[in-house]
């Protein structure tokens, strides 16, 4: 950790209607207890006596900023040199983004907790422990220890609450909404696996706010063991009424897990990218795919490779990297094997029904977004920006071969991060020459974003929340 600290006037500004009854105290500490997370409407007694306001252009209400998920935050500073703000540790590692809002950031922990920090000195405002998570060693696989809340949460700006799934003891998977004034619990509600397996699924997928539904998507634990088949969820925001769901019509797997979860595209479209599933010949079972469902959650479209088979026999498939959404309405797909696939987001064209194809790399994570070039987070080689202009498939550059993070854009800068050294990188966005490098002081998760908030860069880590100023 660097002890240097930026804190900006005119971010003390935005951040004067949330105003902190923790005290001093807050900083050094995970947060105050809670109370007992069975209960409805458990929660931190609260700490804000204000909401801070709607959603602004310095706010990064859920994955990768905005519905379509780009990854682009138009309203950042110009990049400048890099120190590190503020590392704050809290209950377990932060595998998802973490979200701005107001003068808030919000992270959720494998510790099945979810703390709202201030984000111009890191200070724990509140916490809301919502379950206890699941030891590794109780599961029948997986890479998370403790397993709680890994998928990025969301911000709801009409009912001004931040919703999370946490996986709790006994293998439930629990939606809550937090209130970002408060901390308190306002929404809690189970979700039943729709596979009937919820031992051997879990949710990793980012959740998606869209028409008055949190949308969860469902994929297996590391190892892809037992008989899981992936899903998506849709719960009203009230947390009251009816759930829908769609399953993935395979015999096993078929995971929806991706970490940038279902972007949302023209008309309301869901887009997500499904893993591989059980077939290997014979009849497709809608795996390996990119499917299109509607808000309702009805399949309305599907494309999977010619080589779906294959790629199902090899666990090659298109659920590493979710759909990259692209402004002419055209999506992005790169998978594990490594091709790139341009679709028509309209009219997705079924087995083979690409509009083009071309080698980029191994994906995995989420995709960032500006006007027809998409920055393809890969697993080798560096981070890949794919110029899809013409209809076609062009490798511009490829970024610096460590650097296997979920990327974004702000401040005429792309910004990726080495999730295995724990150092974020600063890039030119027109050639990937590396301007800054800063080393965060602790590994990463797998699949790590920063999010841009102001003059801050923002990312979950292996024991919180790290804030590098000079975004």
């Amino acid at each position: 950790m660097r002890p240097s600290r930026l804190i900006v006037p005119a971010l003390a500004l935005l951040i004067a209607g949330c105003t902190s009854s923790a005290g001093p105290g807050a900083a050094s500490s995970p947060g105050p207890a809670t109370a007992p997370a069975g209960s409805p409407g458990s929660a931190t007694a609260p700490a804000v006596t204000q909401s801070p306001p709607s959603p602004g252009a310095w706010d990064w209400p859920n994955y990768h900023r905005d519905p379509a998920h780009t990854g682009f935050a138009g309203a950042a500073p110009p990049a400048g040199p890099l120190s590190i703000a503020w590392t704050r540790r809290l209950d377990g590692a932060v595998y998802g983004q973490p979200l701005a809002i107001g003068g808030l950031v919000i992270a959720a922990t494998e510790g099945d907790s979810i703390y709202g920090l201030d984000r111009a000195t890191g200070q724990v405002r509140w916490r809301a422990h919502v379950g206890t998570p699941v030891p590794l060693a109780s599961l029948p696989c997986g890479d998370i220890d403790p397993l709680g809340i890994t998928g990025t949460p969301v911000y709801d700006p009409a009912t001004r609450l931040v919703y999370a799934v946490a996986e709790t003891s006994g293998y439930h998977h629990v939606l809550v909404g937090v209130s970002v004034a408060s901390g308190r619990v306002a929404v809690r509600r189970d979700i039943p696996a729709p596979d009937g397996q919820p031992r051997f699924d879990q949710q990793r997928a980012a959740l998606t706010l869209a028409g008055g539904r949190v949308y969860v998507g469902f994929g297996g634990l590391f190892g892809d063991c037992g008989p899981y088949r992936g899903s998506v969820v849709g719960v009203p925001a009230s947390g009251r009424g009816q759930l829908i769901s769609y399953l993935v019509p395979t015999a096993r797997e078929g995971g929806i897990w991706g970490a940038g979860g279902l972007p949302v595209g023209r008309g309301g479209t869901l887009y997500a990218g499904v893993g591989n599933g059980a077939a290997t010949g014979g009849a497709y079972d809608d795996s390996d795919s990119v499917t299109a469902l509607s808000p309702g959650l009805h399949r309305t479209g599907i494309f999977a490779p010619a080589v779906w088979a294959a790629d199902n026999a090899n666990d090659l498939d298109l659920g590493s990297m979710s759909p990259a959404l692209l402004p002419s309405g055209l999506v992005l797909s790169v998978g594990k094997r490594g091709t790139g696939y341009l679709l028509d987001g309209a009219r997705l064209g079924g087995v083979g029904g690409q509009l083009a194809q071309g080698p980029v790399c191994p994906a995995f994570g989420g995709a960032a977004v500006r006007g027809t070039v998409a920055y393809v987070p890969c697993a080798s080689g560096g981070l890949a920006a794919v110029n899809t202009a013409g209809r076609r498939i062009r490798v511009l550059w490829r970024g610096p071969a460590p650097a296997a993070g979920s990327p974004v854009i702000g401040g005429g800068a792309v910004w990726v991060a080495d999730w295995d050294a724990g150092d974020l990188y600063q890039l030119g966005p027109a050639t990937g020459h590396v301007r800054q490098r800063i080393a965060l002081g602790s590994p990463l998760p797998h699949f790590a974003s920063p999010s841009l908030s102001g003059p801050f860069a923002l990312i979950g880590t292996m024991s919180g929340v790290t804030a590098v100023a000079g975004a």
